[in-house]
Parts: structure tokens; sequence; C-alpha cells
């Protein structure tokens, strides 16, 4: 997967589309992504003994990774995401539109 943790996305698919935001979560194993408010859903917690009160939770849920783009850093529009090797053997992610490295 070639989205990490922090990087900044747009969202290309979805009730979602066109948003943007940070990756808070990544989950590899199962392809999925959790960005900082897009989807989000309400969660209703039930009161539990007598001082607490009943709560309605907004969280956001995890994206497949397949519905989001990394933002390039350049030009801030959707690019996809090339991996170069240097001389070395070091990898580094690069945005396919301008080249520029992806921190």
């Amino acid at each position: 997967m070639k989205i990490k943790t922090g990087d900044r996305v747009t969202v290309i698919a979805g009730k979602d589309k066109g948003k943007t935001g940070k990756v808070l979560q990544t989950f590899p194993d199962i392809g999925k992504v959790v960005v900082e408010g897009v989807n989000v859903a309400t969660k209703h917690v039930r009161a539990r003994g007598a001082g607490t009160k009943g709560q309605k939770i907004e969280f956001s849920g995890p994206l497949h990774v397949s519905n989001v783009m990394l933002i390039d850093p350049k030009t801030q529009k959707p690019t996809r995401v090339k991996i170069q090797v240097a001389a070395d053997g070091k990898k580094t992610r690069v945005a396919a539109k301008s080249g520029e490295p992806i921190a």
C-alpha cells in the first residue's frame, strides 16, 4: 500500500467524493484507510450507571484505499504514486505528475 499515515489525500469515489483530509490510520492487511472528516458515522452509546448520560459519538469510518488519491505536494492536485529505487537500494515515494518526493 502506497498511502501512509499522515499523508494528505482526496476522496475520488463515494458519498464524500471531492473531500480532502489527513490519513489518521491505515489497515494494510484489508486495504483500508481512515481519513479525517470523511465517511463520518454516528454511534449511539447507552447510559451506563446512574451518573452517566447516553450520547452520540461521531467517528470517521474506514475507506478502501482505491477510493483515495494522494495530493501532490507541489501542485496540490491528486496524483498517483511511484516507488523510485536509488542506486544504494533505498526506496522513496514520488508523485507521478510532478516527480516531487513525498515526505
